[in-house]
């Protein structure tokens, strides 16, 4: 089908889109001038990862496109727990946590959407700034009475819980309604028209359409994209050590070269309509690649998501590096690289230790099984004993030692 919205045949056209809303009515509300619409994102972490990355990118183009996207901070809803479908209640955090986690994340949107004071520019909003103002008893007789236990009840989050029986708190059911009136409050103060996210806050965006019509009879809308799942079935956006950050501090742009570069073969088209912002003619004749060069689309897709989030320059570091290391045999400047003490060096160091420094493995039973499956390697030859020791006979003339977990993971140890 083709929309009148030139963003909507292009979230169709790249597989954003699961569920909205009112599909016809926001074609024509997208038809008739300059829209505004928001994403949330709680400021839970350090780092936002691919799974915002996915929603990341759902504004971009909805800025491409002409019209204005809104980044909404949940610093309110943030000192609460979100009613997720994950087994425990997320832990309490404090308002400096939030605010510092809010700095760490702000420079990642501006890589991907334009903010400034154009028709058509981003803003960055925080819902702490309206949330922090409630008088709880107005708040109550204005807002909650247009909510119902009934409903909440309904949501797959909520039924997850209740059928584990694991306790879920009143403080979790009022995000709910929190969330709700961010709709209202983005409504009344920048006309905002459409929320956009993942499809697992589906029946949260659903509350807050409805409360925007309830309270000012105005027509918003929702619009959701499918959960970012493997071709095998599992959760996309996880390596061994742990999620798929945008931060480089937290992940450094060669493990994130690395990340999609290895993704499964199945999923490298859809990969590309998602995260690089590649034209699809180009999308359409890299998808047609079979068996082993498959692997070239995988490096076009890890060299243009690495470019989108870190620049060209590190997108280029990684690509020399990962060819460098895996098909000219010798390493890069980029690999990931621990340094230890001479003295350490002098006497030893234990290859379960050193992988666990470096990374590679997340334990000490974790590089065990790495040793007995044959998949630890030190300059390119098996670790076969536990007790293996790494020393200044090992490092190599260009004065580093090469370890290595099976054949994607490798990284550099040094003397500091």
């Amino acid at each position: 089908m083709t929309y009148k919205s030139e963003f909507l045949n292009i979230m169709t056209e790249r597989g954003f889109v699961h569920q909205c809303s009112d599909m016809e009515a926001l074609d024509t509300k997208l038809s008739t001038g300059v829209q505004s619409a928001y994403i949330g994102y709680d400021p839970t972490g350090e780092s936002l990862h691919i799974g915002h990355l996915y929603t990341i990118m759902m504004l971009h183009w909805f800025q491409k496109c002409g019209h204005k996207p809104i980044s909404l901070m949940g610093g309110g809803t943030a000192l609460i727990p979100d009613p997720t479908l994950k087994d425990k209640t997320r832990p309490l955090l404090s308002p400096d946590d939030i605010e510092q986690n809010i700095e760490s994340i702000k420079t990642v949107f501006s890589k991907f959407i334009a903010y400034d004071d154009s028709e058509t520019g981003a803003l960055m909003v925080n819902n702490y700034d309206w949330l922090s103002k409630l008088d709880y008893i107005s708040f109550l007789r204005d807002i909650g009475l247009h909510f119902t236990i009934n409903r909440m009840l309904t949501f797959e989050s909520v039924k997850m819980r209740l059928d584990r029986e694991i306790p879920m708190t009143f403080i979790e059911f009022n995000y709910m309604i929190l969330q709700g009136y961010d709709y209202l409050e983005l409504n009344r103060r920048y006309g905002t028209a459409l929320q956009m996210g993942g499809s697992d806050q589906w029946g949260n965006m659903i509350n807050g359409v409805e409360l925007v019509r309830k309270k000012d009879s105005a027509e918003v809308f929702a619009l959701t994209a499918p959960l970012l799942m493997t071709a095998s079935g599992q959760k996309m956006g996880k390596t061994e050590g742990g999620a798929v950050w945008l931060n480089a501090d937290m992940l450094s742009p060669y493990d994130y070269y690395q990340y999609w570069r290895n993704v499964e073969d199945d999923d490298t088209a859809r990969l590309l309509k998602i995260f690089t912002l590649l034209p699809m003619d180009e999308i359409t004749k890299l998808a047609k690649l079979e068996g082993q060069k498959i692997n070239e689309a995988k490096k076009v897709l890890a060299f243009e998501a690495t470019k989108l989030c870190h620049g060209e320059q590190a997108a280029t570091e990684a690509q020399d590096t990962a060819r460098k290391t895996f098909e000219q045999g010798s390493v890069g400047t980029d690999l990931p690289t621990i340094e230890v003490d001479h003295d350490q060096l002098e006497s030893g160091i234990l290859f379960i230790e050193v992988s666990c420094t470096a990374g590679l493995t997340g334990s000490k039973g974790e590089a065990k099984r790495l040793i007995k499956g044959g998949g630890a390697r030190v300059n390119d030859k098996s670790v076969n004993d536990d007790t293996f020791m790494i020393s200044k006979n090992d490092l190599t003339a260009e004065g580093y030692i090469k370890i290595s977990a099976g054949k994607k993971r490798h990284a550099l140890v040094k003397i500091g």
